[in-house]
């Protein structure tokens, strides 16, 4: 029988196959369909230290080969989910991986420093594709410097694994992984959007700026998850285009441990499910006994 487990930080999840932050709000809006539980892992939607309001409409608009969307992070805040909402996944035994942002350096450390140590909470996942207000609004995940330094402020408050979510709107993104790694990221996700326009041709306008996902970005993350792994030595989870279990096993393949499911919840709510399933009835047809066998077999 395969075994679809991850050890990871010195803990076995149930399988490897999480969400991508945002992608199932705050975590039982999915409910109705199946349980998050049945993930490896739950994501959170991005947190800030305090709430913030978001973007005006619209939001989200459809494109061929995936989606923009312009969301504008917002949240409730890091202190009201941990008060209502973390208390469920510690009930239900979910580990979280909470993601979460800043415009400042100080925004980051503070958000970090109120992330209490519950053992249900997994690891961090810092979102590094916001504009730095301090820095004349460049992004931090732009600059290595600027990624080196805040990663660094970051760890020196918290005891948890970060996973540094790196931007592809970069010259070089080894780079910025490497950045990471130095300062002490525990892990990398790759990738977060790419920037998209979209043009609405019956009124003239361009309707939304935001962030393109779904299939179209799955080479560009399928090409950064197999650089990066090469050079860095920590665990990566993989994003950008999984729609099936064929992209999921694309990404185990070019390096990552893991996998986060985001646009295509929005398509077929039950993908994410369907993914968990198929990876354990691929592994026993192929005579593989576990998902490590699978793990960056490409050259």
């Amino acid at each position: 029988m395969a075994d679809i487990s991850l050890n990871l930080f010195g803990r076995k999840l149930k399988n490897p196959v999480m969400n991508a932050s945002g992608t199932l709000g705050y975590g039982r809006e999915i409910e109705p369909l199946w349980r998050v539980s049945e993930m490896g892992v739950y994501v959170s939607k991005g947190l800030s230290l305090k709430p913030h309001h978001g973007n005006p409409t619209p939001r989200v608009w459809e494109v061929s080969s995936g989606m923009l969307n312009s969301i504008g992070l917002q949240n409730i805040g890091i202190d009201r989910f941990l008060e209502e909402y973390l208390p469920y996944f510690s009930e239900t035994k979910t580990p979280v991986i909470i993601n979460f942002f800043g415009f400042t350096v100080e925004e980051y450390v503070g958000c970090a420093e109120r992330i209490k140590d519950d053992e249900n909470i997994f690891a961090l996942e810092m979102n590094l594709s916001c504009p730095n207000i301090k820095e004349g609004g460049i992004g931090f995940g732009k600059d290595p410097n600027m990624v080196f330094n805040l990663i660094k402020a970051v760890k020196s408050v918290t005891t948890k694994p970060i996973f540094a979510k790196l931007s592809p709107e970069v010259k070089n993104i080894v780079e910025i992984a490497k950045s990471a790694y130095e300062a002490g990221s525990d892990g990398l996700t790759l990738i977060n959007t790419m920037p998209g326009v979209a043009v609405d041709i019956r009124k003239g306008v361009i309707p939304i700026k935001g962030g393109l996902s779904g299939p179209a970005i799955k080479p560009v993350a399928l090409k950064a998850v197999y650089e990066c792994r090469k050079a860095v030595p920590i665990p990566i989870l993989g994003t950008g285009g999984i729609m099936s279990l064929e992209d999921a096993l694309s990404f185990f393949m070019a390096g990552a441990w893991a996998i986060q499911v985001g646009t295509a919840t929005f398509v077929d709510p039950y993908t994410i499910p369907r993914i968990i399933d198929g990876l354990k009835g691929y592994l026993e047809h192929h005579g593989f006994s576990s998902v490590s066998e699978i793990t960056g077999i490409t050259e």
